[in-house]
């Protein structure tokens, strides 16, 4: 895609000539809502999307979430109008726009590349969407003035983007897509090129503006930790599929599948044999000693499971016990306030546990025990056949 089919979308949605403040003091516009109605999508023999369904809220932010080639960047491109679906309907405010041009679909999109034309300014490049849109210059002066206050980039206004840093360069991009007000908001990988600290800085910039417009917006990423802190809701995918969709804390406390337990944060693996299924969960044998209670059910008595623990829910003690498993303990590393113990059990598994370094003396190579702490929430899954 190139700056000119990208700058496309954000020139979208039907003109607006009320006068707009100087800066926002409530949402300038409510977001739209989505609906992706079992939408499916093929590359040739490729299955890129199968059969996904999504509903967007207006206000909400949506972050599509998986692995490279699970389908998030397509979905968003069928959604911004850049591919004809194979299959299925997408509707924004309740209208079908399958057969809407990206151009007037009323959808804004910031890329992770930015697309800024080189030969403009700063406040020609946030108006070059309202300039397409036939908006007069009295308007585009007054939107330009108000949106690169909105992101803190008004002293920048005559600059060209390659006398801005990185960041800056974002903010001029959100600022574009933001200034044609749109429905919806897309942005796909948007912080992936900054460093950790400005990628910090740019997704609370980013969680403030969504709140303080009202914008409804759906955020693709490789990042968990963005996903997570950014996002009232994430949709994990995998496969061309949306294999969980909840709050960042239902898909990390409450994973549905093995696969998000996986993708989503870091765990840990223990295999078992069901040994009891009752009122108050299923209590395993773990390959690597000891006993726990699982709460949901894991099948019946002498099947093959995982228990996957968080390592922030697991402690260590250095005498055996009940609901505890021995451990060797092979190395210690500190991790800012935590410390990160690389830790392996009697039949081989690696268990990773993470403590606060504070006042927790080295614990030292040898054996030790491992359990639960009492607020983890360990999950239960089919052991994989094979």
């Amino acid at each position: 895609m190139n700056a000119h089919s990208g700058l496309a979308a954000q020139t979208s949605g039907p003109p607006d000539a009320r006068p707009t403040p100087a800066v926002p003091t409530e949402p300038a516009r409510r977001g739209a809502t989505l609906d992706v109605e079992r939408v499916s999508h093929s590359y040739g023999g490729f299955r890129a999307l199968d059969d996904v369904s999504l509903s967007v809220k207006a206000g909400e932010v949506v972050a599509l979430l998986g692995p490279s080639g699970c389908g998030k960047t397509t979905l968003l491109r069928v959604i911004a109008g850049f591919l004809n679906h194979t299959e299925g309907n997408v509707r924004v405010d309740g209208a079908p726009v399958d057969r809407v041009p990206a151009g007037r679909r009323g959808i804004g999109i910031v890329f992770q590349n930015y697309a800024l034309f080189p030969h403009m300014s700063v406040s020609q490049n946030v108006g070059y969407g309202l300039a397409a849109r036939g908006r007069s210059r009295r308007q585009i002066k007054d939107s330009v003035a108000r949106f690169l206050e909105v992101v803190q980039m008004s002293a920048f206004a005559r600059r060209r983007p390659r006398e801005l840093s990185g960041g800056q360069q974002q903010r001029v991009a959100l600022a574009r897509a933001l200034a044609i007000e749109p429905g919806i908001l897309l942005l796909d990988e948007p912080f992936a090129a900054l460093d950790k600290n400005l990628r910090l800085d740019m997704q609370i910039e980013l969680k403030r503006l969504q709140r303080d417009l009202g914008l409804t917006a759906i955020l693709v990423t490789h990042d968990q930790e963005e996903a997570m802190s950014v996002a009232d809701r994430v949709a994990v995918m995998n496969k061309g599929r949306i294999e969980q969709l909840g709050t960042p804390v239902e898909v990390y406390d409450r994973p549905e599948t093995l696969f998000v337990n996986s993708f989503i944060g870091s765990s840990n693996l223990l295999a078992g044999t069901v040994a009891a299924t009752g009122p108050t969960g299923t209590t395993v044998d773990l390959d690597a000693g000891g006993r726990l209670t699982v709460a949901g059910a894991g099948g019946p008595a002498g099947s093959r499971v995982l228990v996957s623990v968080r390592p922030e829910q697991l402690h260590i003690a250095h005498a055996p016990g009940e609901g505890l498993f021995p451990v060797t303990c092979r190395l210690e590393l500190p991790v800012g306030g935590n410390s990160v113990l690389d830790l392996q059990t009697r039949d081989g598994a690696d268990v990773k546990l993470v403590r606060l370094r504070a006042g927790a003396p080295p614990l030292g190579n040898g054996q030790h025990y491992c359990g639960l702490t009492p607020d983890a929430r360990p999950a239960i899954f089919p052991a994989p056949a094979g």
